[in-house]
């Protein structure tokens, strides 16, 4: 059945206000994928803060092309669906890439950050950047190392005095001479 103007028209819409909410973008092929697999790839997209969407070909690449973003015309043959990141890119490229891996069927085309196109090599590179809980809390650790060093050295010698104290308190008392 043919679609109307409109409805491309609203497709197009949707399309674009995924994008539009998306730090970043993934686009796979996913032929041959089961019904349970595309579950499971869109359970671990979600839990990554994303979504997966098949797309429509025609429809996507006229709106790439509105939006002046460039895209061979390879990616635009066989099967597509994106995957969406609307909260941490690396955790939707992680997710992707580790089912691709797992998976003869999930090929990724290429990927879209920050306005910029990424090939499959630079996608499976991005997924390699930890995830931001863990980048933030490295970035914690590094800028809490030098107070923790200043506050343990600031204390040692007080710890020293009271040692000292400590021991001098301790010990027995010399025998009186006669």
């Amino acid at each position: 059945m043919a679609r109307s103007k409109e409805q491309k028209n609203e497709i197009i819409a949707q399309y674009d206000e995924w994008m539009e909410k998306s730090e970043a973008l993934v686009l796979t092929e996913y032929i041959g994928m089961t019904v349970n697999d595309m579950d499971n790839l869109r359970a671990s997209i979600r839990e990554a803060g994303g979504e997966f969407h098949i797309v429509k070909n025609t429809l996507i690449k006229r709106l790439f092309a509105e939006k002046e973003m460039e895209l061979k015309d390879e990616h635009y043959i066989d099967t597509t669906a994106i995957g969406f990141a609307f909260e941490d890119p690396p955790a939707l490229a992680k997710a992707l890439a580790d089912f691709a891996k797992e998976s003869d069927f999930l090929k990724i085309k290429a990927g879209y950050l920050d306005d910029k196109l990424m090939t499959p090599a630079e996608v499976i590179a991005l997924a390699n950047v930890p995830p931001l809980p863990v980048v933030r809390a490295n970035l914690l650790s590094i800028l809490l190392a030098p107070a923790s060093q200043l506050v343990r050295t600031l204390a040692e010698p007080g710890r020293q005095v009271a040692a000292a104290l400590k021991a001098y308190a301790d010990a027995e008392p010399a025998p009186e001479s006669a």
